[in-house]
C-alpha cells in the first residue's frame, strides 16, 4: 500500500456532524472555528435540560453544575497536559489575554521590555502592546522571514535583553500555519529571565499541547478551533498562577483558578467542551492507551497524518495552476495554506469559490502584521485550512472549482 493511502476513516468521522450532512458545501474555513459534532451538541442541551443552579453541592442543580466545572476543567487539563487546577475558562482567548496582560503589567515600569512577533495573531500582540505602554514599559518587535514565512529562535533572540519581562509569542500562525520552535524559544526567554506567553488557538486545532514540553509559563487556546463551543481558555504553571492578583470582585473566590474567572461561568459551555475533547480523544486508534491523554495524543497524530496527506495533494494542485503563488512554505507547518493569484483579489478568488459552494474565505485573519509582513498588506490572501472531517472530494471539489475561476 502506499504511503500515502488514507488510513483514517474520513467517512465515520463526517456522519456525527450535521453540518456536513445537510450544508452541500467543502469547507476549509476551520481555521476560523471548525464545525461541531452532535455529541458536543448533544452535551449542551444536556446541560441546559437537566437540573442547574449555581455552584454548590447541597441541590440537584447546584451539583450539576459544580460536576459539569470539574469535568471540564479535567479534559482541558488531559488537552493541556497540564493540572485541571490551572485550567482557567474565560469568554474567549482574546478576553482571557488582555486579563493576563493587565494583571502582569502591575509589575512593569519604565525600562522593562515585551518581545511580541510579527507572526501572531493581533490578540497575541496588542493586549502586550497596550499593557506595555500603560505601564511606561518598551515593544520591541521581534520579525520573521517573509520568503518562508518561518519565524526562527533566532529573530526572537536577537530583540532579547536583560530588561525583558516578557516574551509572546505564537505555536502555529492562524494565517500561513507557520509553526516556531516554541521549546527552543522558551530556553532563550527564560534565560533572559522572561516569562513566555504562548498563543496556541490555532496550534491546538492540529497538535497535542504539551504545556511542560513547549516550555511555556501560560497559554491560551479556543475549543471552537477544535470542534467545541466558543470560549477561551488560559493555564499556566501553577506556583505562577498562585502568585498573580487580578481585578475581581470582592466576594468572588480568592482560590486559582477561580480568581481569574469573572461571573458565574457558562456550564453549557463546559458541558461541551468536555464533550469535544472526548471526541477527539474518541479518533484515535483502537491500539491507543487506555488513558484519555493517551488517546489524546494519538488522535492527534491520526488526524495529522490524514490533514497533511490532504494539504499536499493541494500544494500539488495548487502548483499545477497558473498565476498562483503560496505563502506557506515554513519547514514545520499546520494543515493550513495562505495563497494569491496574480491580479484577482483575495477576495473576489474566495467570492468565485463560494459560486462553487467551496468555503475558503480570504482575509488577514487578524494577523495583521503577518499579513503586512508577507507583503500582502491589509487584505491578506485566500485560506484553505484543514480539519479532522475533510476529505478527498473536498480537496477535488477545491481544485476543480479554482481552476473554473482562473480559467
Amino acid at each position: 500500500m502506499s504511503s500515502d493511502a488514507p488510513t483514517f476513516d474520513v467517512a465515520a468521522v463526517r456522519a456525527h456532524f450535521p453540518a456536513l450532512l445537510t450544508s452541500g458545501w467543502a469547507r476549509f474555513d476551520a481555521p476560523g472555528g471548525t464545525q461541531t459534532p452532535a455529541p458536543v451538541v448533544a452535551a449542551m442541551a444536556e446541560a441546559l435540560t437537566r437540573p442547574l443552579a449555581n455552584r454548590g453541592r447541597v441541590t440537584e442543580g447546584q451539583r450539576n453544575a459544580d460536576g459539569i466545572v470539574v469535568e471540564a476543567r479535567r479534559a482541558m487539563g488531559d488537552f493541556l497536559n497540564t493540572p485541571a487546577s490551572t485550567v482557567v475558562f474565560g469568554r474567549s482567548a482574546t478576553q482571557l489575554v488582555y486579563d493576563l496582560a493587565r494583571t502582569l503589567a502591575k509589575e512593569w515600569g519604565p525600562g522593562d521590555e515585551v518581545v511580541v512577533t510579527r507572526l501572531d495573531h493581533d490578540s497575541n500582540i496588542r493586549p502586550w502592546v497596550q499593557a506595555a505602554e500603560a505601564a511606561g514599559a518598551t515593544v520591541r518587535w521581534a520579525d520573521f522571514d517573509p520568503a518562508t514565512g518561518e519565524l526562527r529562535p533566532e529573530h526572537v533572540g536577537a530583540v532579547l535583553s536583560p530588561r525583558t519581562r516578557l516574551v509572546a509569542v505564537t505555536a502555529a500562525s492562524n494565517l500561513n500555519g507557520a509553526r516556531p520552535d516554541v521549546p527552543a524559544i522558551a530556553a532563550l526567554a527564560h534565560a533572559a529571565g522572561a516569562l513566555l506567553h504562548v498563543d496556541a488557538v490555532h496550534y491546538a486545532a492540529h497538535v497535542a499541547v504539551d504545556l511542560p514540553g513547549l516550555g511555556a509559563d501560560t497559554l491560551v487556546c479556543s475549543p471552537y478551533k477544535f470542534l467545541g463551543p466558543h470560549l477561551g481558555v488560559l493555564t499556566g504553571r501553577a506556583e505562577l498562577l498562585e502568585s498573580l492578583h487580578p481585578d475581581k470582585l470582592l466576594p468572588s473566590s480568592d482560590a486559582v483558578p477561580e480568581r481569574f474567572e469573572l461571573g458565574t461561568l457558562p456550564y453549557e459551555l463546559l458541558a461541551a467542551t468536555r464533550a469535544a475533547v472526548d471526541f477527539l480523544a474518541g479518533l484515535a486508534p483502537v491500539t491507543a492507551g487506555p488513558g484519555r491523554r493517551e488517546r489524546l495524543v494519538a488522535a492527534f497524530e491520526a488526524t495529522e497524518e490524514h490533514e497533511d496527506r490532504l494539504r499536499r495533494r493541494i500544494e500539488e494542485g495548487l502548483a499545477k495552476l497558473p498565476g498562483v503563488t503560496l505563502h506557506s512554505r515554513a519547514g514545520l507547518r499546520t494543515s493550513t495554506l495562505l495563497f494569491t493569484v496574480d491580479a484577482i483579489p483575495a477576495a473576489e478568488v474566495s467570492l468565485r469559490l463560494a459560486e462553487h459552494r467551496v468555503d475558503a474565505p480570504a482575509s488577514s485573519f487578524y494577523a495583521l502584521e503577518a499579513s503586512r509582513h508577507l507583503g500582502l498588506g491589509d487584505g491578506g490572501g485566500v485560506r484553505v485550512g484543514l480539519a479532522p472531517y475533510n476529505d478527498d472530494e473536498d480537496v477535488d471539489r477545491l481544485l476543480a472549482a479554482l481552476g473554473q475561476v482562473l480559467r
